[in-house]
């Protein structure tokens, strides 16, 4: 079978100033170029603002990154385009297609792709159409959560997110309840696959737990939660604290930095939990399992989420999961051993909690949530797709 070229457009990728954003992209990709049948050219536009903005230190440093890099045997490209922080995000699509598409046309012209592809729903979507079309090509959209729950019911875009889902050859979601989600956008189901995340296997599996917990230095008959994601309102770590009240001689840990930092930690400060909430700030992905095997239960009082990597991982690992009734989540969650869904509401949570101290599952239990689930089956699937609207198959 002959090789596949496929250009790819994620404006979430990790680099050199951010290792952690869009980790589960990069992971994925990385299992893509171990294939050896792809010609895989990632495309990760890197939004700047406009003079003065532009000398902010953050954006001076983004605009300092290489404009082509090798990250773990995928090619990655690194385009500029213009945005205006905060309120220009409507624009956003248009102004990455127009960065990209010079690009996506000299790389064209010296070896046709066969597919365009775009690894979120906004501002990726739109983008991938209009250089798709100009190239005259078929596109591909994953949605994967937020991209669909905020942007596609957000005045200002959620017509662009429509249009993409409609001029798109084929969309992937991260879960079942995501696709009916879309649908109930207008997005057409016939169109839509389910595409599930992957999963380190090796790394996010059962470890010692003393052996975590002496890591970490915490002591080992301590009863630990763990909250790993952006400190944002959308994930509800303050829940979390807040159910801390309900759940005797517990700690907690938070990793993730976001702009709900300080009003967690003046929370934590009120409540008088400053000694049992443990804030750890960005841990790379790489450490994770420590946090997590150190933990008795994983909490996440997520508003949204498509199917979360920090579920998956997280019952990886052995972990029992304490999070919402989100329609992901009910695919993941579907024995008590694996944990609880509840309202983020803090009794609730901490009851579930409590529940799950009282009696844990053992960890190779709670494993079987997610047998199954390996970056090279997700891979194997993403390629399959692409073949697929390409004509391949």
């Amino acid at each position: 079978m002959s090789g596949l070229r496929v250009l790819s457009l994620s404006t979430l990728y990790p680099n050199d100033l951010t290792p952690n954003f869009g980790v589960f992209v990069e992971r994925q990709m990385q299992a893509v170029a171990r294939r050896g049948d792809v010609d895989l050219v990632m495309v990760n536009p890197l939004g700047l603002p406009p003079f003065p903005l532009s000398l902010h230190p953050r954006y001076a440093a983004l605009d300092r990154l290489p404009q082509e890099e090798q990250r773990g045997g995928v090619r990655v490209l690194h385009p500029r385009f213009r945005l205006i922080p905060s309120i220009g995000a409507h624009r956003n699509a248009r102004a990455e297609a127009a960065g990209v598409l010079p690009l996506a046309r000299r790389l064209h012209a010296e070896a046709p792709f066969d597919v365009v592809d775009a690894q979120f729903f906004y501002p990726d979507g739109p983008a991938a159409v209009a250089v798709a079309k100009a190239l005259g090509l078929p596109v591909s959209i994953k949605a994967r959560g937020a991209d669909i729950h905020h942007w596609g019911t957000a005045p200002a875009t959620r017509e662009q997110v429509l249009a993409a889902g409609l001029a798109a050859d084929g969309l992937l979601a991260v879960s079942q309840g995501l696709v009916d989600d879309m649908v109930a956008l207008g997005m057409p189901r016939e169109r839509i696959a389910v595409h599930r995340t992957g999963l380190n296997a090796d790394l996010f599996r059962p470890y010692d737990r003393r052996m975590c917990r002496d890591q970490l230095g915490l002591g080992r008959e301590l009863k630990i939660l763990a909250c790993i994601g952006a400190l944002i309102p959308r994930k509800g770590q303050r829940f979390a604290i807040q159910a801390l009240q309900d759940i005797p001689d517990a700690v907690l840990l938070i990793a993730g930095t976001g702009a709900d930092e300080n009003a967690l930690k003046n929370l934590t400060e009120r409540l008088g939990l400053k000694r049992r909430v443990h804030f750890l700030g960005s841990v790379p992905h790489g450490d994770l399992p420590i946090i997590l095997n150190a933990a008795d239960v994983f909490v996440l009082p997520t508003a949204s989420e498509g199917l979360a990597n920090a579920w998956v991982e997280a019952l990886a690992c052995g972990t029992p999961v304490v999070t919402t009734p989100l329609p992901g989540a009910q695919e993941l969650i579907t024995d008590p051993d694996f944990g609880r869904l509840v309202p983020r509401e803090a009794e609730a949570i901490a009851a579930a909690v409590n529940t799950i101290l009282a009696a844990p599952p053992s960890p190779e239990r709670v494993q079987e949530a997610v047998a199954g689930f390996s970056w090279q089956a997700n891979a194997d699937a993403l390629v399959a797709h692409w073949r697929r609207l390409a004509g391949r198959a």
